[in-house]
């Protein structure tokens, strides 16, 4: 990675699918990462677990979370922040989403 700071303009982040019916596009550096998420209605992400320590903002939207036997709404203006290892899944219901996440250590698949 670089030693400089990296600027990306609106055209550098394109969106790219991550699972069916959300796109997203990342930014990292050698310790931190920041993505950006669009998921449409009716949209999962199954239930997982990283290394990463992931802190997520919703922009727009609800985005439920089922982490420790219970589900967390979690609305436009509100941050949920996951430890590292948490097995969590995520979804919505009837509207979009439109979120972002901090993420360390890198999820370096997610910049590939």
């Amino acid at each position: 990675m670089s030693q400089t700071a990296c600027y990306y303009s609106k055209t550098n982040l394109t969106l790219h699918p991550a699972v069916p019916g959300a796109s997203m596009w990342a930014v990292g550096l050698e310790q931190a990462m920041l993505t950006y998420f669009e998921i449409e209605p009716n949209s999962r992400f199954d239930m997982h677990q990283h290394e990463s320590e992931q802190i997520t903002l919703v922009l727009e939207g609800t985005l439920y979370f089922e982490v420790d036997d219970r589900v967390i709404a979690v609305k436009a203006g509100e941050t949920i922040a996951l430890p590292s290892n948490v097995p969590h899944a995520a979804y919505t219901q009837d509207d979009a989403v439109k979120a972002v996440d901090a993420w360390s250590p890198v999820r370096r698949e997610y910049l590939a």
